[in-house]
């Protein structure tokens, strides 16, 4: 009997030590001071996080086409970033030449954006100088969202944003301002391809805009789309209209367009 009373003490003092060393015991890292949350900052010319489960939109042909393609992720852009859709689509028409060009097909790359200090895959690409290293894109997608992570991160851009979200006239003039392209017609190639393909509608859906209230459109009998050979001499002449005039009419400092750029020989009152 005393045995057994002795072996059960023993036993309770075994299980009493087993749950007091269980009750005391902790994982390590998962103090209150190790559970407090780590703030990771996403270094400036990392890869865009590619997320799962998304396809790569097939391209359709044309300027319209490209239009149709990517106006819903640049939408999206404006809707997380601030940059008005009519900007990026038309920096991404006039970068990729409407989706043609040969760093779309081989890098995904829509906004011709260089390595730098890139830690994302990367092409090689004859540009200004032969071989450069360009960013390289799983998904059209990704260049989008890296072209808005390439302006928000950068200082240089960020008067660009205290602008109104749909005056892509002073985003146009701000990029190259802000050294962005070195092309001085870079601005009025913007501004063109915005107003000949209307691209500011997309603006407005994201603003919540009616159509009534997007930019007002000229009559196509009041604009004149430059063809090979033509001066402002030309053109003003066709018109019965001074130069002066005609650079009035469009905002122009110099003699200097461009094929393909839309001119408005009437005076107007654009609505911006």
């Amino acid at each position: 009997m005393m045995r057994r009373i002795v072996l059960l003490l023993l036993t309770g003092l075994l299980l009493g030590s087993c749950g007091s060393s269980k009750r005391t015991t902790r994982k390590v890292g998962t103090t209150k001071k190790d559970r407090k949350e780590k703030v990771v900052t996403r270094p400036k010319d990392e890869a865009p996080k590619e997320e799962e489960n998304v396809v790569n939109p097939v391209p359709k042909t044309g300027v319209e086409g490209y239009i149709e393609t990517y106006a819903e992720i640049a939408q999206e852009e404006m809707r997380q970033y601030g940059i008005p859709a009519s900007i990026t689509l038309a920096q991404g028409i006039l970068e990729s030449g409407g989706g043609k060009g040969e760093l779309v097909r081989k890098a995904n790359n829509h906004f011709g954006i260089k390595c730098h200090d890139w830690k994302g895959a990367k092409v090689y690409h004859d540009d200004d100088e032969k071989g450069e290293c360009f960013r390289k894109y799983s998904l059209a997608k990704f260049s989008y969202r890296d072209h808005s992570l390439f302006l928000t991160n950068r200082g240089r851009y960020s008067d660009l944003f205290k602008l109104p979200k749909d005056d892509y006239k002073g985003w146009a003039k701000g990029l190259k301002a802000a050294g962005y392209a070195t092309d001085k017609k870079y601005p009025a190639k913007l501004i063109s391809l915005i107003e000949r393909y209307k691209l500011y509608r997309y603006d407005g859906e994201v603003l919540g805009k009616k159509e009534k209230d997007f930019k007002k459109v000229v009559d196509k009998k009041n604009q004149h789309t430059v063809e090979k050979g033509e001066t402002l001499y030309r053109i003003a002449k066709k018109y019965k209209i001074t130069v002066e005039d005609l650079k009035k009419y469009n905002g122009l400092e110099s003699n200097e367009i461009f094929v393909g750029q839309v001119l408005y020989v009437q005076p107007f009152d654009r609505g911006y």
